[in-house]
């Protein structure tokens, strides 16, 4: 029994070798005077309309290549009987048996992906709306710095929101059906789910670029700036994924647009991220080599060991700011290391906004210091009015409360110091 996204690949490969076969057939129809094969679905893989003698090869289903990730060719012939038998055969080729558990293997393993990526995206969200409140809610921590983290933080918000939602429109259904599901909100969360996701990548070039014009600028009129991130960040994405809806409107209107067979279309949205994440590689390393510099001058002190612990710190902290970690994959044809590929971007990825938040929020001396700060004043203030309500239960029963015992004291205490350096004033 084939598994439901195994039915969904082979319903996809079938539509669209269908619609191939088709267009095939009106640009060359074969007729009685030019005998030939016409095209064929084999239930497995497609084949093209071919003339006698003539020998088609195509490479391992896209199935076959996901589960065993191997891709062999097989070949069939065109004979005046018909198309003859695949050779080598599928197992010789791909290393793929129709007897074996492999299908229960595939499920197992997508859901293992999709509940380590749930896990992922859930601990993301709660920790990054804990920092969004902290960063808001403290007023000293408004600064450009903190202003481009809170537009990544909640960047990755809604990539966590598009993931959920998208999961829950595409496979709210437990068959393949969803395959061919074509309506308009199914292509709405499409598009808001590849918007949140490059508006993610374009918030991490920010953070790159940002830090490396601060290391590079002596002056650096950072309010102005900061517009314009706000412009490429939010409105890049706008742009891009735009265009991409409307070409695959006009081009490739099929199923709920979540499969990108054709190339150049996809090109519209994966070319401006993968410039992104190149670029930001390249700030990266100019970053380090700026550390580096910085770090062994005369004016720094400390020893040798000293100074490389600090450029590894350094090192390991720019890493999830800046997403490093998706070069890995970056130029890696769609259909190569798939599995290798949804466990690093899904599964690992999901994570990021968690160590994001940990790294740039939680973690951070200023943030801790301006909390600790916070709780002692809060604490001070507490203690002043639990004092003055056992002291003066007159004036706490009066509805003067210890905040404007605090005001009242204070004020009093200021006009008795003034007096006092009046007088001393008028002695001398």
């Amino acid at each position: 029994k084939k598994t439901t996204h195994s039915n969904c690949i082979i319903k996809k490969e079938q539509e669209t070798c269908l619609e191939k076969i088709r267009r095939a057939s009106a640009l060359n129809p074969l007729n009685d005077s030019s005998p030939g094969c016409p095209g064929m679905w084999d239930n497995i893989t497609c084949w093209k309309p071919a003339s006698v003698g003539e020998i088609v090869f195509v490479k391992c289903p896209a199935l076959f290549r996901f589960i065993i990730s191997e891709d062999g060719d097989i070949s069939r012939n065109c004979t005046e009987d018909g198309w003859s038998e695949p050779f080598p055969h599928y197992y010789d080729a791909c290393g793929f048996d129709e007897n074996e558990t492999e299908s229960d293997n595939q499920d197992y393993y997508y859901l293992s992906v999709k509940a380590l990526y749930t896990v992922g995206y859930s601990t993301s969200l709660v920790s990054l709306t804990t920092a969004m409140v902290i960063l808001c809610r403290f007023r000293k921590l408004h600064c450009t710095r903190n202003f481009i983290h809170m537009n990544l933080f909640v960047s990755f918000i809604l990539r966590a929101i598009s993931v959920f939602i998208k999961d829950g429109v595409l496979y709210a259904e437990q068959d393949g059906n969803h395959c061919f599901i074509s309506t308009v909100e199914c292509k709405a969360v499409m598009v808001f789910f590849h918007y949140c996701v490059m508006s993610n990548y374009f918030w991490l070039f920010i953070e790159g670029l940002y830090l490396f014009t601060l290391l590079v600028e002596t002056f650096f009129p950072e309010r102005r700036y900061f517009y314009w991130y706000t412009i490429i960040g939010w409105g890049t994405p706008t742009i891009c994924v735009t265009v991409w809806a409307v070409l695959r409107l006009h081009f490739d209107d099929t199923g709920c647009w979540d499969m990108n067979d054709n190339t150049a279309l996809w090109w519209v949205i994966k070319g401006p991220v993968v410039g992104s994440i190149m670029i930001n590689f390249v700030l990266f390393i100019g970053i380090i080599v700026i550390l580096v510099q910085k770090l062994q001058s005369p004016d720094i002190g400390g020893n040798e060991s000293s100074i490389y612990l600090r450029l590894a710190r350094s090192t390991l902290l720019l890493i999830p700011l800046f997403g490093i970690h998706y070069t890995v994959f970056a130029f890696s044809p769609e259909n190569v290391s798939k599995r290798e590929r949804l466990v690093f971007e899904l599964g690992l990825g999901s994570f990021q906004g968690f160590v994001v938040a940990v790294l740039y929020c939680f973690l951070n001396g200023e943030v801790q210091s301006e909390i600790k700060r916070k709780w002692r004043s809060w604490k001070v203030n507490r203690y002043f009015a639990v004092d003055f309500k056992h002291r003066h239960p007159s004036l706490a029963s009066s509805g003067v409360n210890g905040g404007t015992q605090l005001s009242i004291l204070s004020k009093s205490s200021s006009q008795i110091r003034m007096s006092s350096i009046n007088a001393e004033n008028l002695a001398t």
